[in-house]
């Protein structure tokens, strides 16, 4: 029924599963965190708030771990092979090319320039992916700690609630740019 290679299957994964399923998330943990607020539940409503957010919040760390762990150790090799250094020349093998194929790596393809100006997608774009993106498992596993941590005690002190805010939409704003550059190359160099 679907005919995707192996690194397509790969790249969907990494960022079309796990993406929604981490935005899913991020939508209920930021509602839960926000409704956490004395005066809108009652003490039955709460306990039963926060085994929501005990389950949601840490479904929500594996989800960002297993991106980046997927995006860094599986789909990004794929990005930066040197495939068509030949002689002196580090892009003979992009010469002329319309895609990435197998003489010319998505990296090589964007650095070398061979349909347009696409070297900056690389020097910037993919420079903010893979180092940004890191940065979003460990705010939301900061979160999930927090809330795990402190449970229920988060509605008696708004300042932490207010703090844990924070790091959920920071993760959430790194997997963010992350998650748009990745599209916007895959579009432009696709891995596959």
């Amino acid at each position: 029924m679907f005919d995707l290679s192996n690194r397509e299957f790969w790249t969907v994964v990494h960022g079309l599963v796990l993406g929604t399923v981490f935005l899913l998330l991020f939508g209920g943990g930021l509602a839960g965190l926000w409704s956490l607020q004395p005066g809108y539940l009652t003490t039955a409503g709460v306990r039963e708030r926060m085994r929501r957010m005990y389950v949601g919040m840490w479904a929500m760390a594996v989800t960002a771990w297993a991106t980046v762990i997927t995006g860094t150790w599986i789909v990004y090799p794929w990005y930066r092979a040197e495939l068509s250094v030949v002689g002196d020349d580090d892009f003979a093998g992009c010469a002329g090319a319309i895609l990435p194929g197998d003489t010319c790596s998505p990296r090589d393809f964007l650095k070398s320039n061979a349909s347009g100006d696409t070297a900056s997608w690389h020097n910037f774009g993919m420079e903010w992916k893979e180092h940004i993106a890191w940065a979003a498992p460990f705010l939301i596993t900061a979160v999930a700690f927090i809330v795990a941590y402190y449970g229920p005690r988060i509605v008696r002190r708004p300042w932490l609630r207010t703090a844990t805010i924070v790091m959920l939409v920071g993760g959430f704003a790194a997997a963010v740019i992350g998650g748009l550059y990745g599209a916007f190359l895959n579009k432009i160099a696709p891995i596959s």
